[in-house]
């Protein structure tokens, strides 16, 4: 490169003046030519040249390279830039990723010294043959165009060619939600030339596995990424032939955590808040009813809350099971109550028929009332008298105690003890029922005895 002599505009105006009038010395003339002379700026040097250097316009570039020869190899690597979300509800799922393809065109292999590529923008591609990869099953797909369209061309002096591109795009994956909340989910991007057959066009992996690579930080909040690897194999259209077709699969496994304490945990707590039932004195009616309609609506909120945000598949899913299975659970409950609530009245109408046959007994001199809280000893009914009538109908308004009317003689403590049992034969009518006893131990075993399976088949 030529040394450029500083000059000021004295020197400028002194040779522009010497060429207006005609005569120069040689030394003025050296001095002049070194001040206009300038190093060649090689973006104005190419500039309009670049497609004569790759000879574009010599050249059919809607037909692909070697046509009419054999395939064309069109080799592919991807790097996962983000795996944006997965959606269960549209069965899809969106990708982020760098997608670059590898093939060699002699028509825009160039002449080069020091074998150094160029590189290009997106306005040379459309003027010059590329792939027709297209993502199959795809719902939506862009090429990012901030600040300017995201894709990259560059071209070598033999002719191979690199074409990358960054694109998101939105896919298709069949998911099966049998083993929901505690699935695992395998998709697949799929990736295929349009029109071109693998007589014409041979897609495939350029190194393998290694083909695919991820950004480390790719992470999801109700997903674990357990591994991405890739795939290839032909796709058969009836109408137009084989294809090949790149695979780039990803498993997934869903967080349990955040399920167990939405569902898992309420379900549970109201399938045990249903047991409280079996404590409760069984003359409370508000209460155990109360208590059971109560848990039998949470539970159906939290099934209609759990379908909502699934889609509307026709199998059984495994969190169906455990909600249905607790909503059984709460509604035997009711159901118990309601078969101890008809055995009792039905114990109390035969008790009072009992009584009012006995309480006609003749010859008592003395009859006294006796009022109960429920708490009581048989010893303690045998010390007491009989009621009277006229008492029987006062203490009766009284709807927190039982009243038991009991009609005796004043005979020693051994005949009464024996007109009670053998003569008036009434039982006095305990505040817990046999059903209650036996649901305390039958529910919770059964219930765990369910979780126990459950557990250990579907984790």
């Amino acid at each position: 490169q030529p040394y450029l002599i500083p000059y000021d505009p004295s020197m400028l105006l002194l040779c522009l003046a010497g060429v207006a009038q005609g005569h120069q010395s040689n030394a003025v003339a050296v001095f002049c030519s070194h001040i206009f002379k300038r190093n060649r700026d090689l973006t104005k040097a190419w500039r309009g040249k670049t497609e004569q250097l790759l000879r574009v316009d010599e050249h059919d570039f809607t037909m692909r390279p070697a046509f009419g020869g054999p395939a064309i190899p069109v080799g592919v690597d991807v790097q996962v830039e983000s795996l944006d979300s997965i959606s269960e509800v549209d069965m899809d799922f969106t990708m982020t990723l760098y997608l670059r393809h590898y093939w060699k065109d002699e028509r825009l292999s160039f002449p080069s010294t020091n074998n150094k590529s160029m590189t290009f923008d997106g306005r040379l591609v459309k003027k010059i043959w590329v792939p027709d990869v297209f993502f199959v099953h795809s719902k939506r797909s862009f090429i990012h165009d901030t600040t300017t369209d995201n894709i990259m061309l560059r071209v070598f002096p033999d002719g191979h060619v690199l074409y990358s591109m960054r694109v998101t795009v939105t896919a298709m994956c069949n998911m099966d939600f049998s083993h929901f909340p505690l699935d695992s989910q395998t998709c697949s991007l799929e990736l295929e030339s349009y029109a071109y057959t693998d007589e014409d066009l041979m897609l495939y992996w350029k190194n393998g596995n290694e083909s695919l690579k991820t950004d480390e930080k790719i992470s999801l909040s109700q997903f674990l990424i357990q591994k991405f690897h890739t795939t290839s194999r032909l796709a058969f259209y009836s109408s137009t032939g084989w294809y090949n077709r790149l695979y780039i699969n990803f498993t997934l496994r869903r967080h349990i955590f955040f399920f167990l304490l939405q569902t898992y945990f309420p379900a549970t707590l109201m399938v045990m808040l249903s047991w409280v039932s079996f404590w409760i004195d069984r003359r409370a009616v508000p209460a155990r009813v109360s208590l059971g309609i109560t848990t039998v609506l949470t539970m159906s909120t939290i099934i209609t809350g759990v379908n909502a945000s699934m889609p509307r598949v026709s199998y059984i899913k495994a969190v169906d099971i455990y909600l249905w299975v607790s909503f059984v659970f709460v509604f035997l409950s009711v159901l118990e109550y309601a078969a101890v609530n008809y055995l009792t009245t039905v114990q109390e109408r035969k008790e009072r028929k009992l009584r009012e046959r006995f309480s006609c007994s003749c010859g008592i001199p003395h009859s006294k009332t006796m009022m109960l809280d429920g708490n009581y000893s048989e010893s303690d009914a045998n010390s007491l008298a009989g009621y009277t009538r006229n008492q029987m109908a006062a203490e009766e308004e009284k709807p927190e105690k039982m009243v038991v009317h009991l009609a005796m003689s004043n005979e020693s403590n051994s005949s009464r003890k024996r007109g009670l049992k053998g003569h008036v034969g009434l039982r006095i009518i305990q505040n817990t029922h046999a059903i209650d006893k036996y649901s305390r131990l039958i529910f919770p075993g059964t219930y765990i005895f369910f979780n126990l399976i459950y557990w250990s088949v579907f984790s």
